[in-house]
């Protein structure tokens, strides 16, 4: 039998844990409810989650930008869906490269992909490069390549996964049946590590989605405009109002005052809204891709 003491700790857990997970909850419905706020009231009297006036005016500014807003937001999902699927690709088959035993020259490669976690070429050399030798500025590679493609923390977590929850026995029998290389990768180690690839793949796509820094270096309004994502409109409103109505006039879309306070919300309500419904389905496979993942033999 259980004891009282057991059911006594379990009850002060739930209770600490409910806090807090309605701690990170709150912020969300605050956000949500100041962008049906009247845009008015909240300028007077700031978000609140019971405001005195309710409105759709930024729901309806959105609807009537929508080329703009629109165009964006398919950006941001085009940009994150080829970015994480190249950075999953590259970081688990460097992550199988590096966790096979006995071959040579892994523990440098090993060595070299921790080092870039200690130092890096800094901001101006890694600008440098990209405009002058890649030539990514103002194309749709400057928002996929840069800092996000592949990251030695993804790497090691997925390194530690293979090589602790994947027998290498498994990987010698699939060997001694003439498999290949890259058919051991495809049909032996990626069916047995869906938890660790759903792990990097919420988190990058989630360093994608919310991306914005690289809009700011590589695009230019005049020849990337057209490129940016929803994260970048966003960052725009937020430095400069007058960033939409600008938009507005050039394209002939004054049907609405445009609600300068409650349009962010809206906007942000909308970016976080796939975020929110899929995070729940790669729940549990994050939990357990993290804890298996962050050991280390």
């Amino acid at each position: 039998m259980k004891s009282r003491e057991f059911y006594v700790t379990q009850t002060i857990a739930h209770v600490v844990c409910g806090l807090f997970a309605l701690f990170a909850l709150l912020p969300f419905v605050l956000l949500i409810v100041a962008s049906f706020t009247e845009n008015s009231w909240a300028n007077a009297n700031g978000y609140a989650f019971f405001p005195g006036a309710w409105s759709l005016d930024a729901y309806r500014y959105i609807a009537v930008q929508w080329g703009t807003i629109g165009r964006a937001y398919l950006m941001t999902v085009v940009v994150t869906a080829v970015g994480t699927t190249l950075s999953i690709l590259m970081t688990t088959l460097f992550a199988y490269a590096i966790s096979q035993r006995d071959v040579p020259g892994m523990k440098i490669l090993s060595f070299m992909m921790v080092f870039t976690m200690l130092f890096n070429g800094g901001l101006v050399a890694t600008y440098y490069s990209y405009v002058n030798f890649f030539h990514i500025r103002n194309t749709v590679w400057a928002l996929v390549v840069p800092n996000l493609l592949m990251g030695a923390f993804s790497v090691i977590l997925v390194r530690n996964y293979f090589t602790n929850s994947i027998p290498y026995s498994l990987i010698e029998a699939a060997r001694l049946d003439g498999a290949s290389e890259f058919g051991i990768f495809g049909r032996v180690v990626m069916p047995l590590s869906i938890p660790i690839v759903a792990t990097i793949g919420l988190m990058t796509g989630l360093a994608y989605w919310n991306n914005w820094e690289n809009g700011m270096y590589y695009l230019t309004e005049r020849g990337g405009g057209n490129l940016y994502t929803i994260q970048i409109v966003l960052n725009n409103i937020n430095e400069n109002i007058q960033a939409l109505q600008t938009s507005a006039s050039v394209t002939g879309n004054m049907n609405i005052k445009m609600p300068s306070t409650t349009v962010r919300m809206a906007i942000a309500t909308i970016g976080i809204l796939p975020i929110l419904i899929i995070y729940p389905f790669f729940q549990r496979y994050f939990v357990k891709g993290i804890t298996l993942g962050g050991v280390k033999e």
